[in-house]
Parts: structure tokens; sequence; C-alpha cells
């Protein structure tokens, strides 16, 4: 009987130093990243605060030497991201309601799904090369809608994914219910289904946006940039993260500090739209 005490304390103890060790563990590489997390983010608000103003916001990219701003890079990214957001969030959304309604279980989804999950952990430039291929090559010439295309070609996937999951948690008893009343198959998923998925859906087309607002290398094969202001998607359009790329690898000192205020721009919109998703998660929740 003693020795099986005996037993009992020395596994309880073990189990208590591996439990130990596992939390110290984990706190300390919690710990290691955020140190890192930290310090780049004080670099970054610290640069980016200081060369900050209403000349950024309001002038467009200078040559060297001369003053200047990142306005009509602004809206270049915000004409590109829009624009692919309105090729993509559509697409996604009907791709995610047909898994999700339509063929849920049949092989044709299998192979969507298995589709859609390679887009979803394809490296964005090869994205940038396939529209480079299929688009800049055969008309001749960058443009803002190739660079939308590729932003959309992102954004795809996570939508899908995220429209398709937040349908799924919509109980089927409520699409029962509908049924019985006699609305047809199209009438329930519009009106009963997205209904009580329409934060979820929101939800992932905010979090595309948020993915796609700071990609840089599809662009550079894509939309490339323009020093001047253009709202013609046919031509080539100044857009934040390739501006920031360039002018951060620049030797020009005035370049580098519009490079620190654009990457400062780009993170407290990603960050504005975090709070947007956390806040229609919450909204979702509670209805």
């Amino acid at each position: 009987m003693n020795g099986l005490k005996n037993i009992n304390a020395s596994l309880y103890r073990r189990r208590r130093f591996i439990n130990y060790a596992v939390l110290a563990s984990s706190i300390l590489t919690t710990l290691f990243g955020l140190f890192w997390l930290v310090w780049l983010l004080v670099t970054l608000f610290s640069h980016g605060f200081k060369y900050l103003n209403l000349a950024v916001l309001t002038q467009p990219t200078p040559p060297p030497g001369e003053a200047g701003g990142l306005a009509n890079a602004i809206v270049g990214s915000i004409m590109i991201t829009c624009m692919g957001v309105a090729i993509g969030a559509p697409v996604g959304v009907l791709a995610g309601t047909f898994l999700s309604e339509y063929a849920a279980r049949s092989r044709i989804a299998h192979v969507i799904r298995f589709v859609n999950d390679v887009l979803l952990s394809a490296p964005s430039i090869i994205l940038g090369v396939f529209i480079y291929e299929i688009v800049v090559v055969p008309s001749g010439h960058f443009s803002g809608w190739a660079g939308s295309l590729a932003l959309a070609l992102i954004a795809l996937p996570i939508i899908v994914r995220t429209t398709e999951d937040m349908l799924r948690l919509v109980p089927n008893t409520v699409r029962e219910a509908a049924c019985a009343l006699g609305a047809p198959r199209w009438k329930v998923t519009v009106s009963v289904v997205y209904r009580a998925a329409r934060a979820g859906i929101f939800t992932g087309i905010l979090l595309a946006i948020a993915r796609i607002s700071g990609e840089t290398a599809p662009l550079l094969f894509t939309a490339l940039n323009n020093q001047f202001w253009s709202s013609s998607l046919n031509e080539p359009m100044a857009n934040l993260p390739v501006v920031i790329f360039q002018f951060a690898m620049s030797p020009y000192e005035d370049w580098q500090h519009l490079a620190w205020a654009g990457a400062l721009l780009i993170t407290i919109s990603v960050l504005v739209l975090n709070i947007i998703v956390r806040t229609f998660l919450r909204a979702g929740h509670k209805s």
C-alpha cells in the first residue's frame, strides 16, 4: 500500500513539474514574441509620427530633394483595394454559399475546397506573377485593373472560407422552418440564412481588406507605380505599398521619411479594420 502511494506521489510530482515547465516555456515564448512586436511598433510610431503631417495627406509623391506627400499613393491604394474587394467579395460570397447550401458533401465541393486552400496558402508574389502573365503581358502595360485582380485573388479564398463557415453555423432548423412556410430555396438563403450570418460574412470581407491593404509583391508586377495623379485604372497607379518599398530602398533621406509615414498610415488603417472586425464579431455573437 505504501509503495502504491509512493508511486502516485512520484507521478503527481512529475506531472506538476511537466505542467510548470510547459507553462514557463509558453510564457517565455509569448514574452519573446511580444518584445519584438512592441519594439517594431514603438520604432514605427516614433519615426512615423515624426514625419506625418498635412502635406503627406494632400500632396503627391515628390522627386528627390523636393517637398511632397503621399496623396496620390493613398488614393491609388484606396481605388485598387476597393476594386479588388468589389471583384472578389461577390464571387467569394456566392462560392461560399454554393459550398454551404447547395453542394456541401458533393465531390465538386471537395475539389473547390482543396483549390481554395491552395489559394489561401499561396504566396502573394505567385498570384502577382500569374496576373502579370495573363493580364499585363497581353495588354502590354501595367494597370490598376491588373493590381485589383491580383488583390481580388488574394481576398477571394479568405471570403470563401469565412462565408462557408458562417453559413454552416446557422442552425438547420432555421432553414427547415422557412421551407415549411413555403419559401423557395433561394429565398430561404437570401432572406433568412444571409440575415442570420451577415455579421460573420462582413467580418470575412473586412479581414480580406486588412489582408490585402499592405500587399506589395503582387502590385509590383501589376499596378507598378506612378509619381503623378492618376484616377484611371487603365494605366499604372501609385499605391502605398510599392511607394513605401521604393522610398525605403532609396538613398534619399526625404523619401525615407515619407516611407516611414506611409508605413504608419497602413499600420493604423489595418488596426482600425481589425477593431471594426472585432466589433462586428461581438455584435454577431450578441445577436
